[in-house]
């Protein structure tokens, strides 16, 4: 029996939304299990330099991922318009383009990251102890540069189909296959942080060996249901050889949407840098070893803001190719209606861990750590440094509507604002203007949170006035 298809013009926006939002949700949780396990089985191994080494090499992991965002995040929203405006052959020339700049990206990046690793890993702060793990980890983990691009940026051309359950297998196949490697090569072949990268650069090269079939592939009828939800269907529109060489006005159009994306994730790194030199700074003021234990205790925060901002980021990625087909489609009620339900949940759900953070932090720490004096030092900060979390919740749903609506120069900006404008400057700044200098680096994050979600509202409110009126 043939199975119904999505149809995101027609379908109840609230169905819809669950539909295609759980699935992303799922996809993103697990994300967060794979980085905590993988983090500990690295942690287990005799030399604890290991860690610190991967640490150090991690920054440039969030640049290559970042590049895979530029391209597929860029793309998929102007997909997604294309196909509302029943525009296949458009739709098919960007996702063609998409695909070539990603391999073309993956091959650059490898053969740039390769060349100049080492210097780059002194850079960002490696010694003479950990600079041979750093190494070792990097080394493996870009030659799968390509894998590892057309894995995470084509996926997003699945989610912006209405696939949505097809494109979190993408997901969980790779994590599932890290996670049951990462012992095997680590402990069991005695391979050591080479193992880790190994582990993933194979579990991503099976994500993109899945995606490319996808793409293809021929469609499948299967007598099991979920054999045709997760097999059986093949994507709507084609990589066709006519687009395989890159358009440049297309390509253009797809960074310019994607720079927003792209400076989200690579200013994650710049981010903590300059939280943890502070935290250092002044936590040495306050007596011996208070600097590392602040540092521990914002790599714990870091965690658990991944626990927070992921599923937001799964709601919205549910939410961006109901809202950019029915724009392309315009039919702006059913975009308004996605928005707001968007915009209440991702309120609904950062009000909830915002409670759970000021009042029993301690049960999101134990997760982590569960010495005394982490547990003081993280259970004081926390409270700080989320007392803003409930207007991230406001900032994400119009931040990621803004992507999916094509407003590139808007969402740009709201991506610089909180971490490039606001978070970084204030991080040196309060420190400056309190009594206790420490507080002071945690409370730039909550100022930081505050001003960037009332801007973002109000950014939101001027456009929506003065676009969707005029439309209507």
């Amino acid at each position: 029996m043939k199975q119904k298809t999505t149809d995101l013009g027609k379908d109840n926006v609230g169905g819809l939304l669950f539909k295609l939002a759980l699935p992303a949700i799922i996809a993103q949780l697990v994300n967060v299990l794979y980085n905590i396990v993988d983090r500990m089985y690295i942690g287990r191994l005799p030399d604890s330099n290991a860690m610190a080494g991967v640490g150090i090499a991690f920054p440039v992991i969030i640049i290559v991922s970042a590049f895979s965002a530029l391209v597929g995040m860029g793309g998929a929203p102007l997909v997604a318009i294309k196909l509302g405006e029943k525009n296949k052959d458009g739709a098919e020339q960007i996702m063609t383009t998409s695909f070539s700049m990603l391999i073309i990206v993956g091959a650059l990046l490898m053969a740039v990251l390769l060349m100049f690793q080492e210097p780059i890993l002194w850079a960002f702060g490696a010694s003479e102890a950990t600079i041979g793990y750093a190494t070792q980890y990097l080394t493996i983990y870009l030659i799968g540069t390509i894998a590892v691009q057309l894995a995470l940026g084509m996926n997003s051309f699945i989610n912006t189909q209405g696939f949505a359950k097809i494109g979190m297998c993408t997901v969980l196949l790779g994590a599932v296959i890290n996670i049951v490697l990462d012992p095997i090569f680590i402990f069991g072949f005695g391979m050591g942080v080479q193992g880790a990268a190994l582990a993933t650069i194979l579990a991503q090269c099976v994500s993109a060996l899945w995606v490319i079939y996808f793409f293809f592939g021929k469609e499948k009828q299967f007598k099991n249901t979920l054999l045709n939800e997760l097999v059986g269907k093949k994507s709507t529109i084609k990589i066709r050889k006519e687009y395989l060489v890159p358009n440049m006005s297309v390509g253009l159009k797809i960074m310019s949407l994607g720079i927003s994306p792209f400076i989200m994730q690579s200013t994650e790194s710049l981010v903590l840098i300059s939280l943890n030199n502070q935290l250092l700074t002044y936590g040495n003021l306050l007596g011996d070893g208070v600097g590392n234990l602040a540092i521990g205790s914002m790599t714990i925060m870091g965690s658990i803001m991944q626990i927070v901002s992921l599923p937001m980021f799964g709601l919205t990625q549910g939410a961006q190719p109901i809202i950019s087909y029915n724009y392309g489609a315009k039919q702006f009620d059913r975009v308004k209606k996605t928005f707001k339900l968007t915009l209440a949940s991702c309120l609904a759900f950062t009000g909830l861990m915002w409670l759970l953070i000021m009042f029993v932090p301690e049960i999101l720490v134990k997760l982590f750590n569960s010495t005394p004096e982490v547990m003081d030092m993280t259970t004081w900060s926390m409270r700080i440094f989320f007392a803003g979390l409930f207007m991230m919740g406001a900032q994400t749903a119009c931040q990621q509507t803004f992507l999916a609506l094509g407003q590139a120069k808007i969402s740009l900006f709201l991506a610089l604002l909180r971490k490039i404008i606001l978070l970084i400057p204030l991080v040196f700044i309060l420190p400056l203007l309190m009594e206790n200098q420490l507080a002071g680096v945690f409370m730039a994050e909550p100022v930081a949170d505050i001003l960037a979600g009332l801007t973002t509202l109000i950014c939101f409110g001027i456009f929506y006035k003065k676009t969707f009126k005029n439309l209507e």
